[in-house]
């Protein structure tokens, strides 16, 4: 990836420090606060699309149960919104993730992650959610030697699973499109798509009230105490006495302690460029208009948009020390240069383009890149947290988990490895900030050598500990 330089900063210079998805569409009117202390069969907090999935979920199996639904801020205000938009089949972070750290599961988990994502595209058409998904695939590309050989072994592992896909040479994936960076791709035409994430998750919001589930915002959970057979719910407004409750903070802290240690959140950024002209998109190609992600370990994501423009994300994911998620971090001028400038080195041919759009926000990662799940306040209270990045399919799969652990059995959802067994914590402040730190120059340099990872990356490959988004 190029520095940032001038070209960059030029593109950036009238760029909206603004989240795309959510400046395109009006957003929904807000719901009221809790208005006092109630009780409910099912308490859900967090906002996002694991929170709403829960909600949606719970009155589908059982339309007579009380379901309430408490946001510190609004509904879609975190990571849901405003990620890159990409649907992923995937519950492991990628199928050769998955089959790495669950060989014997995989096949299973390739199942019930393809099941998932069927059940989204369902939904959406059944509800009528204007989300503009369309099922187009994705592709993966090489832009460095070693990276080819990892492609080509991954075509292997996705035809082993029945997956179509198609390995693309340095013509054949320039010929898709046009970039002088690209050695070789991986395009699968059927894994995946992408969708509008405000829409989706507004939608879903929508979805969950016509049910009947009742939605507060601007309502914040201080604590959760185990009273004996319910579970209190504290916010500012009153409490709520549930039977039950699902914790679905992702990358924000969450009240209970105990799940903080193993969510890290690390911070993304997204720049969408101005609408591109006819002449230009020529120049380009990208007739499937497939979302796109290299293979770097600080990799790149991006797709185009529904109006014709291109949205780039990605790059070094940053932590900063405490896990501070606040929002003045977002206004970092430093990411936003590195992206642009990695961006004009894909795609010279669109140089003078201008970014109309700049945001950034935490993720909430774990150790091993998958969620972690779990129950708290004697079973009362179930969790799912740490997508890393592809939770806008996958936090349907893990509100059902969370669903199924509440009822204390042992389900389809609940069996696997994944479910079971938790991830290695993070270490607490001031020991993790250092080690992240040293982590993120050490991916930076494996990058810059071919490949290569150092004793400390491999030191925790060994122990299936990872850094990124």
């Amino acid at each position: 990836m190029g520095r940032a330089d001038a070209r960059a900063r030029r593109a950036l210079a009238d760029a909206e420090p603004a989240v795309y998805w959510t400046s395109r569409t009006e957003p929904p009117a807000p719901a009221e606060p809790l208005p006092r202390s109630s009780k409910a069969d099912l308490a859900v907090v967090g906002g996002g699309l694991t929170g709403l999935w829960a909600a949606v979920l719970a009155k589908l199996r059982d339309p007579g149960r009380e379901v309430v639904l408490l946001e510190k801020y609004r509904i879609g205000g975190g990571g849901s919104a405003r990620s890159g938009g990409f649907l992923s089949e995937s519950l492991t972070h990628g199928l050769a993730h998955g089959a790495w750290l669950w060989p014997e599961e995989i096949g299973t988990l390739v199942a019930l992650g393809r099941r998932n994502l069927a059940a989204v595209e369902e939904f959406v058409a059944a509800e009528g959610i204007d989300a503009g998904l369309r099922m187009c695939g994705k592709t993966s590309v090489a832009t460095e030697p070693h990276q080819v050989g990892e492609l080509s072994d991954e075509l292997s592992l996705y035809r082993e699973h029945g997956f179509e896909a198609v390995f693309q040479g340095a013509g054949g994936v320039r010929a898709d499109i046009a970039s002088p960076t690209y050695r070789a791709g991986l395009r699968l035409p059927g894994a995946g798509g992408l969708v509008d994430p405000a829409r989706l998750t507004w939608g879903l919001a929508r979805s969950a009230s016509r049910l009947g589930v009742a939605v507060h915002e601007d309502t914040p959970v201080r604590a959760l105490r185990d009273r004996g057979g319910a579970v209190d719910v504290v916010t500012p407004h009153g409490t709520v006495r549930a039977a039950g409750a699902v914790v679905a903070t992702n990358a924000f802290p969450p009240p209970l302690r105990g799940i903080r240690r193993h969510v890290l959140p690390v911070w993304d950024h997204v720049l969408v460029t101005e609408p591109l002209a006819d002449e230009q998109w020529r120049s380009v190609g990208w007739r499937d208009g497939q979302g796109v992600t290299d293979s770097h370990n600080n990799f790149h994501y991006y797709r185009p948009t529904p109006d014709g423009r291109i949205l780039w994300g990605g790059s070094e994911a940053h932590y900063y020390f405490g896990g501070r998620t606040g929002a003045r971090q977002a206004r970092r001028p430093g990411p936003y240069e590195a992206l642009a400038a990695g961006f004009f080195d894909t795609f010279p041919q669109l140089e003078g383009i201008a970014f109309t759009h700049r945001w950034g926000g935490p993720i909430d990662s774990t150790a091993r890149f998958t969620p972690v799940f779990g129950t708290r306040c004697s079973g009362r209270v179930a969790y799912a947290v740490g997508y890393t990045g592809l939770g806008l399919a996958a936090s349907r799969f893990g509100a059902g988990v969370a669903l199924d652990l509440l009822r204390g059995e042992e389900t389809e959802l609940t069996r696997p490895a994944m479910v079971r067994q938790k991830p290695v914590r993070f270490p607490p402040e001031p020991l993790r900030w250092p080690l992240v730190q040293y982590t993120r120059r050490a991916l930076a340099k494996a990058d810059a050598r071919g490949g290569r990872r150092g004793r400390w990356l491999r030191h925790l490959d060994r122990r299936g500990i990872g850094l990124g988004s």
